[in-house]
């Protein structure tokens, strides 16, 4: 039972959608935000502010707070940490953390996810909460996915499986079954504007047109936290890019309003296909 929820939010509009989601099932709630990584939730509902070097002060003050579940919702980065901040109980903590770190960022949110677990914190995916985030496998918009956009998005998908393997990234831009980008730790934005400038009036490949960018989770990832998510953002970026839509991996990528995705895919001329297997 989900006595109290607590949501780490971070940046983006998923938040707001899992509070949401919480004040229609009457689940009591409060938001936590990593210190330097403020929300839009946070700025409306007012929010708990932590640091990772005082990890443990916070999760204790969930549990007093009644806290049973937490959903990690939002964009953050890997803060810098300060070491003058520790207190005793996170000092002990580091090496596991540290460890985590240097590992990648799938090992670091997994050390995060059995953290809060040792504490009696229950993490729920955003896609528990927010099921209607997921689409079925098919098409979304008026535009279909062409014979040469679902070649370049089977070789996308490969290519995001091996990234994934190795805790690269979960996405990246295929054009004529070549490869044009990855994504990176700069993440989906910076990707999609190396293509753009590619193709660009300077680049080398300017007057080109077409691919699809691809995204999907990677393989083995606890779909619990970093589930990879599209907005209305990602398609302007793709549009810029020059490229003929959107893939992803249906039933693994949250969609942000889907409906206006939709309106914004059907106005700039793009697919949105939730690609099955």
């Amino acid at each position: 039972m989900m006595r109290k929820l607590a949501i780490i939010a971070g940046r983006g509009a998923l938040p707001g959608l899992v509070a949401a989601a919480a004040d229609a099932a009457g689940t009591p709630r409060l938001v936590a935000e990593l210190e330097g990584f403020e929300s839009a939730l946070g700025t409306r509902d007012g929010a708990e502010r932590f640091r990772l070097e005082r990890l443990v002060p916070f999760l204790d003050h969930l549990v007093d707070q009644g806290v049973s579940h937490v959903c990690f919702a939002g964009a953050v980065h890997r803060p810098r940490l300060d070491p003058a901040l520790l207190d005793p109980g996170t000092m002990q903590l580091l090496p596991r953390i540290m460890a985590a770190m240097q590992n990648g960022d799938d090992a670091t949110l997994r050390e995060v996810v059995a953290l809060f677990e040792e504490w009696g914190l229950s993490v729920v995916g955003a896609d528990t909460l927010c099921p209607d985030l997921l689409p079925a496998p098919g098409v979304l918009s008026a535009r279909e996915p062409g014979p040469q956009d679902r070649e370049d998005a089977t070789r996308a998908a490969g290519i995001v499986a091996a990234l994934g393997a190795v805790d690269v990234g979960q996405g990246c831009v295929v054009a004529r079954k070549l490869c044009l980008a990855v994504e990176a730790l700069p993440g989906t934005d910076a990707m999609l504007a190396h293509v753009a400038a590619l193709r660009g009036p300077d680049g080398p490949w300017a007057g080109h047109r077409g691919g699809v960018v691809f995204k999907a989770v990677k393989p083995g990832q606890d779909r619990r936290i970093d589930l990879p998510a599209l907005g209305p953002d990602t398609l302007r970026a793709a549009a810029a890019a020059g490229l003929n839509g959107i893939a992803f991996e249906a039933g693994g990528v949250l969609v942000l309003d889907r409906a206006a995705m939709v309106a914004l895919a059907d106005e700039l001329g793009l697919f949105l296909w939730a690609r099955a297997g």
